[in-house]
């Protein structure tokens, strides 16, 4: 029987690339997505996709989602207590791992294995270590077509809010940048890859600044 497995999912290219290599991984099954949501703004934390888009992904990808509500503001021990609950909930469900789209941060990996720690629950990265400018290429060239939702513009210039995660956006980077934002430089909303059965519809409304990020607000078109 194959190990159960859970993916952590943001609604980005990350974690949308590790649903992918697990999809092919013959030893284990993935059977659901979970995601934090902002309970006050109905949005994905961080990449402020809208809760209906959420929703069509998980439809695309053809996995149940459970919508994880953080409160607004979130202390840490209050994520802490919310997401104890939601593992010993999943525990009970015969969850062997959490997998997650982590590319090479050690502190949010040990975090994520430390509070993993004694559960039951062990948590898997299917896309460690892969160096970020070929894995960007890799995934543009494989079909996988996302939104750049969110950029920190201390650190990217405002007007990549918005704008598609291609080679253009890849060539037109500061030097500075990962190519995948793997520091924060940006968050994204895949709309289309081969981990989906269909292309998902969208448009880009407004460009806001809130909280001293620039937001791009993603509607189903």
């Amino acid at each position: 029987m194959k190990n159960k497995v859970l993916m952590s999912w943001s609604s980005g290219k990350d974690s949308a690339w590790a649903l992918y290599q697990l999809q092919q991984n013959n030893e284990v099954d993935v059977v659901g997505l979970f995601c934090t949501v902002n309970k006050e703004f109905d949005r994905v934390a961080m990449h402020g996709v809208r809760l209906e888009l959420l929703q069509k992904q998980a439809k695309s990808v053809g996995l149940p989602l459970e919508i994880i509500e953080i409160p607004n503001p979130c202390s840490n021990a209050e994520y802490e207590k919310i997401m104890g609950e939601f593992v010993v909930g999943a525990k009970n469900n015969d969850i062997k791992y959490f997998a997650f789209g982590d590319l090479f941060l050690e502190d949010i990996r040990n975090y994520r294995e430390e509070k993993l720690k004694g559960s039951g629950i062990k948590a898997l990265f299917p896309i460690w270590g892969m160096p970020t400018e070929k894995l960007a290429g890799e995934m543009i060239g494989a079909g996988l077509r996302t939104i750049i939702t969110c950029i920190d513009p201390c650190k990217v210039p405002e007007e990549y809010a918005g704008r598609e995660f291609n080679q253009d956006f890849l060539m037109s980077l500061p030097e500075n940048i990962d190519p995948c934002g793997e520091h924060g430089e940006f968050h994204s909303f895949v709309f289309d890859g081969p981990m989906f059965k269909e292309k998902i519809a969208i448009s880009v409304g407004e460009i806001v600044n809130r909280d001293g990020f620039v937001f791009a607000d993603i509607l189903p078109a």
